[in-house]
């Protein structure tokens, strides 16, 4: 097992803030920072000491992901793990199945795209389910909102140009409905869709000054987004999503055709290995109508069912999702609290990846003495590769927090 360190992605969207204070770094950061990456995607491997995570496994696959990891998932790790840091929204965006990514990816390569071209949608043959488990107050925007309500939405805002798609999703309140309203909305033409947001804004001011309760978190996003974006499509198809608000501790799972957008926030991200994103909105990136209609899933859902079932054992909760490449658990800690057991044991079935949020965690195998602790800080990260024993956790600070992935559940088994 070896320290690890992430590596920065200074995406515009990001903190300034947030990364580099988890890191004790002097902030504000000279340029935003968006994400702490930690794993081996080729774009930005994790450092180990002497090298990086990509190289040592590519190196001693056998000893780093263990037989069943390279069995299920080839010789390389099938999760990447993110400190993510939003001070402004994402792009609008879903993911595609595990099908429709290898069917994209051949059909983006038959047809010459290069891999790192803009215009690419698909630039591997891999699905991307992904969780997300907030560090601090989380907003984002996630799956179609149950019909009626998107219908009550638009209705309270009083918007005419708006009166044809509030019938239109009334008369047919279901999946197809939705579908038949984001494509007519993400298909038309610019100006047509800055003059409809134009109108939309202006309801939304009133709306806002009438003293109503119910919509107000939805029209408050909307109206900010609609001035950073005005003449976005994304903006009236966020109109029909859950706004979801997430505290310290919860949690939301992402599955392949969920469309879905960051709002802000700080969390750590758990994603399978791959990047391949459909955007549809509220971003100057490559938007591919056509394929996002393709793996969209219209299906309304409450934001309950995108929320993950989490399960306590001592200081672990796990959170329970369906993906095979990862599982990942959240680990408190706490010195100051009579009793309570200052260390855990983990068994290291399968590669492991741990990151470090609060204080400082010391590690070592369960067979050796203290002499080989290792101490990770906040920040950083520990690696344990498959062929490492049970490892035991401890802090010496009053408090520590760490995240724990591991592979999921049907390949590596329940944790202990």
């Amino acid at each position: 097992m070896q320290r690890i360190e992430g590596v920065i992605r200074p995406y515009s969207w990001g903190s300034r803030t947030v990364l580099a204070s988890l890191q004790r770094r002097p902030w504000p950061s000279e340029h935003p920072e968006a994400e702490l990456w930690f794993g081996a995607h080729p774009a930005d491997p994790a450092r180990l000491p002497g090298g990086d995570l990509l190289t040592a496994i590519s190196v001693d696959p056998e000893g780093e992901l263990g037989a069943s990891c390279r069995a299920d998932f080839g010789d390389r790790l099938p999760y990447l793990v993110k400190v993510l840091a939003a001070d402004e929204p994402l792009s609008l965006q879903a993911h595609p199945s595990a099908a429709q990514a290898v069917d994209g990816f051949a059909r983006e390569n038959a047809a010459g795209i290069p891999i790192d071209a803009p215009e690419r949608s698909y630039r591997d043959a891999a699905h991307k389910p992904e969780i997300i488990i907030a560090l601090t107050r989380f907003d984002a925007l996630a799956g179609f909102r149950e019909v009626g309500a998107t219908v009550e939405l638009l209705r309270a805002l009083a918007v005419s140009q708006l009166d044809h798609s509030v019938e239109l999703l009334a008369c047919q309140p279901d999946s197809r409905g939705l579908r038949t309203l984001f494509t007519e909305w993400i298909t038309l033409p610019k100006p047509e869709v800055a003059e409809l947001i134009s109108a939309l804004l202006t309801g939304c001011v009133k709306y806002l000054g009438g003293g109503e309760a119910r919509f107000r978190g939805e029209v408050r996003l909307a109206l900010t987004l609609g001035e950073r974006y005005p003449d976005d499509a994304g903006v009236l198809a966020a109109l029909m999503l859950n706004r979801v608000v997430l505290e310290p501790g919860q949690a939301l799972y992402l599955p392949a055709g969920n469309l879905h957008a960051y709002i802000g926030g700080a969390g750590v991200e758990v994603m399978a290995n791959s990047d391949n994103v459909l955007r549809g909105g509220l971003t100057p990136k490559h938007v591919d109508v056509l394929e996002l209609l393709r793996v969209l899933d219209f299906t309304p859902r409450a934001p309950s069912e995108l929320s993950p079932s989490a399960t306590t054992v001592g200081p672990e909760i796990v959170f329970s999702t369906p993906a095979l490449e990862f599982r990942v658990s959240r680990v408190r800690l706490d010195r100051t609290v009579p009793n309570r057991a200052p260390s855990v044991e983990l068994d290291a079935r399968g590669p492991q990846l741990m990151v470090v949020t609060e204080g400082t965690i010391t590690v070592r195998s369960k067979s050796s003495g203290t002499g080989d602790m290792i101490d990770i800080p906040q920040g950083s990260g520990l690696w344990v590769p498959a062929s490492n024993p049970v490892i035991v956790v401890g802090t010496n600070t009053p408090e520590a927090e760490f995240f724990r992935t591991q592979l999921g559940e049907q390949t590596s088994g329940p944790s202990i």
